[in-house]
């Protein structure tokens, strides 16, 4: 058979994410904070996009441009003369600049607050920054600062050692004998501790600065069973050294007050903010929701722009100018969708999760993204993507809205439970037991029993302790 090459139509229908629906995906996931900086920077980037006055400007002007593509040539001629006419450059860079114009008579009237921000402002202290401060400060010859240099600089983020006393000596060019009297130096800057090699040589060094290291018991319970102390191994330890319960607590509570990672409080991990994007108010027994418009720039078309469309003559220009007033006018579109969407998706979970907002986290109902989906007539990736990285100030507190779904416990009854509620229960049980015969999973699967007629296992009361960072009974328990 032989090959030929030939033209064929085909009709096919075929789904296509245009850049303008990704960008409205995209802005549904943003978290608040994400998509304030968003907008700011696509006001830099958008000419045809400014911020709206809080109060509008009674200039004379009323009609507002919302599509500056059919506008006659006639109206275009008539706005750029008045705007020639009229235009005050002073008053438009005052209004339109990064500081306006009273910003910048204050600036010189008051030259002492004209950088009040920015001096209040400071990075994150380093470790590492604030380790070489010290050494700079210290009565320390040329050489000797050199190895502390590279002590400092071979520290991990919780403030140990990470290489070897030969290895510091190897970089710094000196002996080993050298490089550890140095270290030894370097251990009693603040945080006291610093630069240990180990939590017992850490712990160690705190103790001889508060002069702890007097008692031969102390020293040898952080020295040599300071494994056994951490598994609760204390009853042998009692034995050895022939301590009453009394004088061992008292041993303990020295030890509890140092601290085994000196450098963990400057960490590189910046804090994470976080603002409610929705607030849910009671009022008159009914719960109210309100977006958190606050520092998000409420956008509009300039109108500066729009009126010099019509009388632009270079094709060019006009070509990326009007490219640029559609993509202004589907971001204001994406960003009410966004907002919409937001708003219809908490009314629904406020209808679904009455009980909790009325008596707590302990009343939270079973509620998956399929029953949201379908009450608000929105696929459920929908419904995943408005839900993360978004927070509801409630009157039981800041939660995420991922927290109102969660899966269902079978009760007696046929009804169900939610698994946050049992968690919470759980909590609350292990929070006001007795610590010296704390409650064992057995024993919490049937107060739960009893409190929600829950049918549940006990490996799922273990799961769920294990998912609050509760450790297990054994481990709870007290010296006895």
């Amino acid at each position: 058979m032989a090959l030929e090459l030939r033209q064929q139509l085909k009709l096919s229908q075929q789904l296509t994410m245009t850049p303008q629906l990704q960008q409205a995906i995209k802005l549904l996931q943003l978290s608040r904070l994400e998509l304030a900086d968003m907008v700011q920077q696509e006001m830099l980037e958008n000419p045809c996009l400014e911020e709206k006055p809080e109060e509008p400007e009674q200039d004379g002007y009323e009609e507002r441009v919302e599509a500056p593509a059919g506008e006659s040539a006639e109206n275009d001629d008539i706005y750029d003369k008045e705007v020639a006419r009229n235009a005050d450059w002073e008053d438009y860079l005052g209004d339109f600049a990064s500081t306006s114009r009273q910003a910048s008579l204050r600036e010189s009237e008051l030259p002492e607050d004209s950088n009040i921000f920015e001096n209040s402002y400071s990075t994150r202290a380093s470790l590492e920054g604030h380790l070489l401060w010290q050494l700079y400060l210290s009565p320390l010859s040329g050489k000797e600062q050199e190895i502390g240099e590279a002590i400092i600089n071979n520290l991990g983020s919780n403030g140990y050692l990470q290489s070897s006393i030969e290895d510091v000596a190897g970089i710094a060019g000196c002996s080993a004998g050298r490089a550890e009297s140095v270290l030894k130096k370097v251990q009693l800057f603040d945080p006291v501790g610093v630069a240990a090699r180990t939590p017992q040589e850490c712990l160690l060094v705190q103790m001889e600065v508060l002069h702890y290291d007097r008692d031969p018991i102390l020293v040898s319970l952080v020295r040599d069973h300071l494994e056994d102390l951490q598994e609760r191994r204390y009853k042998p330890i009692m034995r050895k050294f022939k301590l009453t319960q009394e004088d061992f607590r008292e041993y303990l509570d020295i030890i509890q007050t140092l601290d085994p990672m000196p450098g963990a409080s400057y960490g590189d991990v910046e804090p994470h903010y976080v603002e409610p994007d929705v607030y849910v108010y009671k009022h008159e027994g009914e719960f109210l929701v309100v977006l958190n418009e606050e520092g998000i720039p409420q956008l509009q078309l300039s109108s500066l722009y729009a009126g010099s469309l019509g009388a632009m003559r270079n094709g060019r220009d006009k070509e990326y100018l009007q490219e640029k007033f559609n993509s202004a006018r589907w971001l204001i579109k994406s960003l009410h969708q966004r907002q919409r969407t937001l708003y219809k998706v908490m009314e629904s979970i406020v209808r679904h999760q009455q009980d909790f907002f009325e008596f707590g986290p302990s009343r939270l109902k079973p509620l998956i993204l399929k029953e949201i989906a379908e009450d608000v007539g929105m696929h459920e990736s929908t419904i995943s993507r408005v839900t993360t990285n978004k927070y509801a100030a409630t009157p039981h507190g800041l939660f995420e809205l991922k927290f109102f779904f969660n899966s269902s416990l079978a009760l007696s009854d046929g009804n169900e439970v939610g698994s946050e509620s049992v968690k919470i229960l759980i909590k609350k049980y292990i929070a006001e037991e007795d610590a010296k015969a704390p409650l064992s999973d057995e024993k919490i699967v049937n107060m739960l029993k009893e409190a929600l007629g829950v049918n549940i296992a006990r490996r799922t009361v273990a799961k769920y302790r294990t998912a609050l960072g509760i450790d297990s009974s054994s481990r709870r328990r007290e010296m006895l």
